[in-house]
Formats: C-alpha cells, structure tokens, sequence
C-alpha cells in the first residue's frame, strides 16, 4: 500500500519503509486507562488510550515527543491491536482512544474487524486530516477529539513541519463538528465532537481568531481550551516556548470565549501545566 492517508500523502510502503510519518507497520508506546481526558471521555473508569508512535504534524512542542519523534514504542500486528482493545473494554474502560490515529487508519479497519468493542472508539487527532480520510474513518468513529493547533499560517510553519495546516484542519474540524451528540444517562459521551485549542506562550492573537472560528461551528460541539502547555519537546532556539503561558494570556482567551457565547466548554486548571500529566511509556 503507498500510504496517502494523511495530507502528506507521501506515497511510502509503509510494509517495506518509513512513511514521512517515520514508522512503517503498528508501532506503539502505552495503552492504558487514562483519567485526565475531558471528564466525558474519562469519565468514571478512565478513557482506554492507545499511544500510537510516529506523527507528520511533528510539532516542536509536542509533550508526547518520546513518541512522537523519538519513536519510543513497540510493535505490534493487527490482531494483536484488536487484542489490546479487548484488554482495554474487558479492564473497564469508558471507550477506547486511539490517540494520533491518522497515519494508521488502515490498521484500525483492518483490527477492529477482527474485535468491534461495544464501548464508543474515540478519533483522537492533531486535525491535519484528509476529508477522504475522515469519512472512511466515519465508518467506525463514534466520537471525535480533535485540536485545533493554529490558524495562522506563521505560526504553523514555525512551530511544525506542516505550513499549510489550517488549509487541512479548518475542514477537517468543519466535517467532524456535524457528529451529533449523544450521551448516557449518567452524563458520558456516546457520540459527539470536542474541538481542542492550546494556549501557546505569545500566542494569544491565533488563540483568539481559533475561538472565533469555533463560534461559526454548530453549537452541539464542545470546546476544549486547555492551558497545560509546558516546555518540553525540541524548542531549542525558540526563546518563546521556554515557558508556561501567563494568566494574563490565559484570561483574554478565556474573555474572548465568553464574549463569543459558546455553550458548551470545558476549561483547564492551569496547574495542569505540569510534566506529572505526561503519560509515563511503557515500552
């Protein structure tokens, strides 16, 4: 297969190399449940995360950079990724999160037709998304969690490998915002949407055109502002990103959303900027 999953479209076959995402098959670092998601996604027994290895966002920042770029994990076929979702639902897990799934799309198919859970699969992604790839993972997704990193063109050339990011993710976010919400009756997410947006140190102006971006999208969607970003990653030479963000950059973000009237948001305790919120890899 010469992946063309995500917008770079690098072409690779990946059963022979490294796409541009560098990994080939099914690379892996945690699967776990995992309690700081959103609390309708942790909910009570925690979010049955699995930590996939390789990304082509390759944000400088990233906290998960380990896994990301580092590539610290282990592989695995895809019946055993259909394994690890039994584990996951049979240890009690809410749902079951595939965080940074893009470039394994074909693998998630091909393991969830070996095991379907009965609990919600959670699409949890940078939002450098393909429409085509969206709707193929449609099929299966019952929730989507997806950031929203940048609008500005700038900053995404700045601070990823990926300048034309917002050309991607503002569709993207666009089509994964139409899910319809649904919950249970103690208050869990079945299906829905939540769009997340980190609070980048100097980088309150993009910030604020995101939320006005958010406004135009359908009220059903939730909305993540989260304030954990802490120093981490490859940020050598970038003076801007060797701190926390401020509560006065913090507090004209969170202004702009109120003034913007969104209903549905879930905020972020800025003590949460911590590296004891990294996941600790397994493998």
């Amino acid at each position: 297969m010469n992946c063309t999953q995500c917008p770079v479209a690098c072409g690779a076959d990946r059963s022979q190399r490294n796409g541009y995402c560098s990994v080939q098959g099914i690379k892996i670092a945690k699967y776990y449940l995992h309690p700081f998601e959103e609390p309708v996604i942790s909910f009570k027994n925690g979010s049955g995360c699995v930590f996939f290895c390789g990304c082509s966002l390759k944000c400088r920042f990233c906290q998960n950079f380990e896994v990301s770029r580092a590539l610290r994990g282990k592989n695995f076929t895809v019946k055993e990724l259909a394994d690890i979702f039994k584990e996951l639902e049979d240890m009690g897990a809410d749902n079951i999160n595939l965080v940074n799934p893009t470039h394994y799309l074909s693998h998630i198919k091909e393991a969830l037709s070996i095991y379907r859970p009965s609990i919600p699969i959670v699409y949890n992604t940078h939002g450098y998304e393909k429409i085509e790839s969206l709707e193929e993972a449609d099929e299966f997704v019952d929730i989507w969690l997806t950031d929203l990193k940048f609008i500005s063109g700038e900053l995404a050339a700045r601070y990823t490998s990926r300048p034309d990011y917002a050309k991607y993710a503002l569709p993207a976010v666009k089509f994964m915002a139409e899910k319809q919400p649904l919950f249970s009756d103690e208050g869990k997410m079945l299906k829905g949407c939540i769009v997340r947006h980190l609070i980048m140190p100097l980088g309150v102006e993009d910030s604020l055109k995101v939320v006005e971006f958010v406004s135009t999208l359908p009220r059903t969607v939730y909305f993540s502002l989260m304030s954990q970003y802490t120093p981490c990653g490859d940020i050598e030479g970038f003076p801007e990103l060797q701190r926390k963000i401020t509560a006065r950059e913090y507090k004209k973000v969170l202004a702009a959303v109120e003034a913007a009237g969104l209903e549905n948001v879930f905020l972020q305790e800025r003590k949460s900027a911590e590296k004891d919120f990294i996941p600790k890899w397994d493998f």
